[in-house]
């Protein structure tokens, strides 16, 4: 059996950073991954993570654990598809994918997300990366005949996946 490089020589430097953060940073930095304030609690109550897999896999406990409220409080923090937050480079950069988009598409977009909006009560939301616009508009089209208990699955999942991709993020960049 063969050890990871990451057993060999510890955490990534930015794991480590976030592992030693103060409460205060760490748990800002958490909300800017995920606004769900009882996600976040349960990420930074099991410090120190030995492994990025390692935080990985409590975010994805604590994601499984959230209840109606915690997901609405989290998707309260996502911009609509098309309509990232302005000067906020995460949301442009997960959002890539809708650059490049016809005016056509931005306008089927917003009446997409407006008609998803007023059924479920919140914006619709899909893990952008790597999508492109129509692949998004796709998605809005085959999910809003869910029901809203489906429609909940599918955000918590989607959600994951977003944290996922944050996290991993925020554990390599230089700073915490």
């Amino acid at each position: 059996m063969t050890s990871s490089p990451e057993r060999l020589s510890g955490p990534p430097a930015g794991l480590a950073r976030f592992n030693t953060s103060e409460d205060g940073a760490a748990g800002a930095a958490l909300h800017e991954v995920c606004s769900s304030a009882a996600w976040g609690s349960k990420l930074l109550a099991q410090r120190p993570y030995a492994t990025t897999d390692a935080l990985l896999a409590a975010s994805d406990a604590a994601m499984a654990e959230l209840t109606a409220a915690d997901l609405a409080e989290a998707m309260a923090g996502h911009p609509p598809i098309g309509r990232p937050k302005p000067g906020d480079p995460t949301s442009s950069r997960e959002q890539a994918g809708m650059a490049g988009a016809s005016a056509e598409l931005k306008a089927e977009l917003l009446e997409l997300n407006l008609a998803y909006q007023e059924k479920f009560g919140h914006v619709f939301l899909i893990c952008a990366t790597g999508r492109t616009g129509e692949q998004m508009r796709d998605a809005v089209r085959a999910r809003i005949g869910n029901s809203p208990e489906q429609e909940r699955e599918i955000v918590r999942t989607e959600l994951g996946k977003i944290n996922r991709i944050r996290l991993t993020r925020l554990v390599e960049e230089e700073g915490v």
